[in-house]
């Protein structure tokens, strides 16, 4: 008996335990949700404070914001007011004045009254006509600038040019790597032959087959250029064929100016020019203007005026004549005074141009007054081929001034008889008259060429100046 109830007060302290835990255990969960629910309701209390802190705020901007617009319109209310008060009293002063005019009025015949009201519409219609002259005469200008802007777009659009800034290389190409050598010659005797007689550097390269012309002057590439040609059409290279091709070339480059000046003409559909204008535009396909070749950009620019006459009804023949001759001039600027406006002129009125033709061409650049609407065509035509993209580079004239000027400095001393700046100024050769300087003398020469050209010719780096004395003696073996 003891030792079950024994058990049973143990199993009830166990079950009143296991009851207590369970009511601690839901204490906790009840204290944790309570202490959440406190946190929750301190978070929502700040956050609705906050709200309210910033509602304050805003309410005060809003009240300051209108009380800046109330002071605002008490502004505007104050000057609407102003003006009242002073449209008030101009009213009153106008219908003084009109009172006045009529008393003035009243006291004139109809004659003295129908004249002052004549000269105020008189005076008020010329006043509006002047507002209204104005008005159609900037419309008229807006106008006309769309309509020049229409034309010259027009005309830049249907022209085609292919050609840009020439440079100072001209490619040529060999049959075979074996010519190279031949060029080149024994000791390089050929390719100093020919440098020395055409004042043009000849690149080699290898792993191509070809060599480069290098020069500043079209006309020595060109020469050079002819001169390789007929030296590579023989296959005989050696000095004294160098001599020959060259002396052939010079003489044959009338006939390519010509040839030149004729397929000018044609591509600029021009007619009934003279031989001798149309050979000395031919002269021009050897000159640029800053790096444009001054032939092509002649026809180019008859080509432009043509299209540009058409769109405005002007004499089509007489614009595309007078712009395929504006810078003939440009043939005879090295060898005579004056600009290549005025020597142009001046050539094509020898030659039997028309006085139409004549002004244009010395007007192109406002050196007189143009007397057709052809010449003012010619200038804007100009202007349009010279100014589009990759016609011109602005650095390329002061490079050839520059080798210009070197040749010129070392050219004034006695016994030279030609020189020739190559390698982009880096090197002068002078060649001297044997009969005139000995061997002695031209290392003399050497010497005082390269100080003057230090203290005169300010160019960075160094300058090799090269002075060649050849002497030749021939004679005649066999029967006289």
């Amino acid at each position: 008996m003891l030792l079950g109830a024994c058990l049973v007060a143990l199993l009830l302290v166990q079950f009143a335990r296991k009851e207590a835990a369970a009511e601690r255990e839901a204490a906790h969960r009840d204290a944790d949700t309570m202490r959440d629910e406190a946190r929750s309701l301190l978070f929502e209390a700040q956050r609705r404070e906050e709200r309210v802190a910033q509602r304050e705020k805003e309410l005060s901007a809003d009240q300051r914001n209108a009380q800046m617009y109330a002071r605002g319109l008490d502004e505007r209310v104050a000057v609407i007011a102003r003006d009242e008060k002073r449209l008030l009293a101009d009213r009153d002063k106008l219908n003084a004045e009109h009172d006045q005019a009529l008393a003035d009025l009243a006291q004139l015949d109809p004659a003295e009254a129908k004249e002052r009201l004549i000269v105020q519409l008189t005076e008020r219609a010329r006043a509006d006509a002047a507002t209204t002259i104005r008005r159609i005469e900037k419309r008229a200008v807006e106008d006309a600038e769309e309509q020049a802007r229409r034309i010259l777009v027009d005309a830049m659009q249907r022209q085609a040019s292919p050609t840009t800034a020439q440079n100072s290389v001209t490619w040529f190409d060999l049959p075979s790597e074996e010519m190279k050598g031949r060029i080149i010659g024994r000791e390089g005797r050929n390719i100093r032959a020919f440098e020395a007689l055409t004042g043009v550097n000849i690149i080699v390269d290898e792993g191509v087959t070809g060599v480069q012309l290098s020069s500043f002057d079209v006309e020595r590439r060109e020469i050079a250029q002819v001169t390789l040609q007929t030296l590579v059409a023989d296959g005989r290279i050696q000095p004294q064929r160098v001599e020959a091709a060259y002396a052939k070339a010079l003489a044959h480059a009338g006939e390519r100016h010509l040839n030149a000046g004729l397929d000018a003409v044609d591509a600029a559909n021009v007619s009934g020019v003279p031989q001798a204008m149309v050979e000395t535009l031919g002269r021009l396909r050897l000159r640029t203007s800053y790096g444009q070749n001054v032939l092509s950009h002649l026809v180019e620019t008859s080509q432009i005026a043509a299209q540009i006459a058409t769109s405005v009804g002007a004499d089509v023949e007489l614009a595309r004549r007078a712009a395929l001759l504006h810078d003939i001039g440009k043939a005879f600027t090295h060898e005579q005074e004056g600009t290549h406006a005025t020597l142009g002129a001046q050539f094509a009125q020898e030659h039997g141009e028309p006085p139409l033709v004549v002004n244009a061409i010395a007007a192109h650049h406002d050196e007189v007054a143009q007397e057709s609407i052809e010449a003012v065509i010619v200038q804007v035509a100009d202007a349009v081929s010279a100014s589009r993209p990759g016609a011109r580079r602005e650095d390329v004239d002061a490079y050839v001034e520059r080798m210009g000027n070197l040749e010129a400095l070392v050219g004034d001393y006695a016994g030279v008889s030609k020189v020739v700046a190559m390698a982009a100024g880096r090197e002068v050769r002078v060649i001297v008259e044997p009969s005139e300087i000995d061997d002695a003398g031209t290392v003399q020469l050497a010497r005082t060429i390269a100080e003057r050209i230090h203290a005169d010719f300010n160019v960075p780096g160094e300058i090799r100046v090269t002075v060649i004395r050849e002497l030749r003696a021939d004679a005649v073996a066999g029967e006289a």
